[in-house]
């Protein structure tokens, strides 16, 4: 029997089989007895074949992302001002005074009412700067240790990547301010312990990259975007515009204690001086510093006419009583810098100390963000003339505080609040406050 070797099971249903064939063949329905025939007279297989994979070079290749994949970017150079959002999406910001009312809010709040009467509030009282010496080492690290994060101080404050943040500088209350890469401001009073603390303004059209309360009036939140340098003043409630061109701005920072004249940089590399007295909306005077690309300017703490310029691999002192639009020379230059430099600061009581932020990495700190995340910007801390925030890439994700020799303080991190880089950050300049902004527009305020 050709059949012997298979099973009594798999006999009786091979009979059963060519019986149903033979059926469905006596009703002429030839097309299902054929293939009943078929599976009849093939012989039973042992195991179930299956179908061989596809060779990997049959296949399309599917594209991968390069972050995802941890592979560094191409070496293709990219705009450092952000694209402009689509029209449909973002309208444009129109020139001239603002509103400062949040987006998509069709009549008056009580909640943004609440939000600017606190700002305003705690605008009108003056800090206190008695006993404003600088702690010992010792005395600050306890400081940084007591501060922590938890979950009613984690929110999302704007709608997309943090590119500049601000801290009021109120000891009773913690507002803060933060802007975007699509151009919105974000204020949030974190006191407040509800949803309804934070609002979201649009005062620009594109990437707000550097913010300050005013240091003489902190009812002026000074705001700077690749188009337009304004003033958001509570008490009109209205985003003032103070400066506009077509030369991409990229960072400001004030000359004077009374924030009449600034300092602004430009992606192109000059600088300009700004005087908030004179009529018009351009500049006193714009300065060809040597330089491809300015990121950032700092004025010395103490010796105002001096400001710290930064960009690729240029870091440079520059005396501003004497710039002219062609031919500066800078007062002091700080070498050694063989990549891209992306800050640059001096400490915040004597200036005598400068801290930047290269691709480098000479620190050995992981502070290489690739083209998806802001890049860090080590700030010092306003309490301490030697030591200095800054963001870092390592896991846990954490902040990172050093001193000016290069020793590790402290880190913050929190595994349950805190699971993104946080490459903007900022201090307090009085309280032990600190917050971190990533690239999703959340703020994480650690405090004590």
């Amino acid at each position: 029997d050709e059949h012997s070797h298979l099973s009594a099971y798999e006999r009786k249903r091979l009979k059963n089989i060519t019986e149903n064939a033979k059926f469905f063949a006596a009703l002429k329905l030839h097309e299902s007895a054929a293939r009943l025939n078929q599976i009849a007279t093939k012989r039973q297989s042992h195991g179930t074949k299956r179908p061989r994979p596809k060779k990997v070079e049959d296949e399309t290749a599917r594209r991968r992302s390069m972050r995802l994949l941890r592979v560094e970017p191409l070496e293709i150079p990219l705009p450092e001002g952000p694209a402009q959002p689509a029209a449909e999406e973002y309208p444009q910001v129109p020139a001239g005074p603002v509103p400062m009312v949040p987006e998509y809010q069709a009549e008056d709040s009580k909640w943004t009412e609440a939000l600017l009467s606190t700002w305003m509030r705690i605008s009108e009282l003056k800090a206190d700067d008695a006993d404003r010496c600088t702690p010992d080492i010792e005395r600050y690290q306890e400081s940084l240790s007591s501060m922590s994060l938890s979950e009613e101080n984690v929110r999302k404050v704007v709608k997309s990547r943090v590119c500049s943040m601000a801290i009021h500088p109120s000891e009773s209350t913690i507002l803060v301010a933060a802007g975007d890469k699509w151009g919105h401001v974000g204020l949030w009073n974190v006191s407040c312990g509800s949803e309804e603390g934070a609002h979201i303004f649009v005062p620009h059209n594109l990437s707000v990259s550097c913010m300050h309360f005013s240091p003489c009036n902190p009812a002026h939140l000074l705001s700077l975007s690749n188009d337009t340098l304004r003033c958001g003043d509570v008490t009109r409630a209205v985003f003032d515009e103070i400066c506009r061109s077509e030369e991409s701005f990229s960072s400001f920072d004030f000359l004077e204690e009374n924030a009449s004249t600034a300092i602004v940089g430009h992606w192109d590399g000059d600088v300009a001086v700004v005087d908030r007295r004179t009529p018009g909306m351009s500049s006193e005077i714009s300065a060809d510093i040597g330089f491809r690309r300015t990121r950032t300017v700092h004025v010395h703490p103490v010796n105002k006419q001096y400001f710290l310029a930064a960009g690729l691999v240029d870091v440079c002192i520059f005396d501003v009583r004497y710039l002219k639009p062609k031919g500066n020379k800078p007062v002091s230059s700080l070498t050694g810098h063989t990549k891209s430099v992306a800050s640059a600061y001096f400490s915040p009581v004597t200036g005598s100390r400068v801290v930047t932020v290269c691709a480098d990495d000479k620190l050995r700190h992981n502070c290489n963000t690739g083209r998806w995340l802001t890049r860090f910007r080590a700030i010092w801390d306003p309490k301490q003339e030697q030591c200095f925030v800054v963001g870092s890439m390592a896991h846990p994700r954490q902040i990172s505080v050093f001193q000016d020799t290069g020793k590790l303080l402290h880190s913050f991190s929190n595994l349950d609040c805190l699971s993104s880089v946080c490459s903007i950050n900022v201090v307090h300049p009085s309280q032990n406050i600190l917050v971190g902004g990533n690239s999703s527009g959340r703020l994480h305020v650690f405090k004590a």
